[in-house]
């Protein structure tokens, strides 16, 4: 992966708009949602299974690019957290409808971004601070969102639905922990 992008960035590093791309990438998933979610409301499952391994793609590429070029900033991470948040919210959402994962756990995580990027102070661009927890529900609300699509459109079940339902439950559990954790550091620093 590595050598493929810099490959492509030697090739076009003249270019002043080569510095955007990271951030394009980013911004790309706030789009893919859309479809990703009409997709998936409607169970077109192989249309929403090559949007899925588009986010998955941009969202593996946007960082790596960024650290490449040496263009991280503040709104590059606000840009690539959101993006994730609302693709993984929207695409749950139609998930929930369908009664795959609960409808409660979108909410949870759009809850739980709203107060990572605000005790973060993110709009005032101070960088987001992360913590292991939320960095690993934001991978699993990937793999929450991408096993029902992949299976139904492979048409090969190899998780049962009761045991996507089961895991999304832990989910809405690790994200309410993760936010409570959030508030506490927040306080003890408020504290000091």
């Amino acid at each position: 992966m590595r050598y493929l992008i810099s490959q492509v960035v030697n090739r076009y590093r003249n270019l002043a708009i080569i510095h955007l791309v990271p951030n394009i990438l980013s911004a790309t998933r706030y789009f893919l949602a859309i479809p990703m979610g009409l997709f998936v409301w409607h169970s077109m499952w192989i249309p929403a299974a090559i949007v899925l391994w588009i986010a998955i793609t941009t969202d593996v590429v946007d960082g790596r690019l960024a650290r490449y070029l040496n263009v991280q900033s503040s709104l590059g991470g606000l840009l690539d957290h959101s993006s994730d948040a609302v693709f993984v919210s929207v695409t749950l959402l139609s998930l929930a409808r369908l009664e795959l994962v609960p409808l409660v756990l979108p909410i949870c995580i759009a809850l739980a971004f709203l107060q990572y990027m605000l005790d973060s102070k993110s709009l005032s661009g101070m960088p987001l601070r992360t913590s292991a927890l939320g960095r690993y529900n934001g991978i699993c609300y990937f793999i929450l969102a991408g096993f029902p699509i992949m299976q139904h459109s492979l048409q090969i079940f190899i998780v049962e639905e009761d045991m996507l339902l089961l895991f999304g439950w832990g989910l809405v559990l690790s994200t309410v922990l993760s936010m409570l954790d959030r508030a506490w550091t927040l306080l003890g620093r408020v504290d000091k």
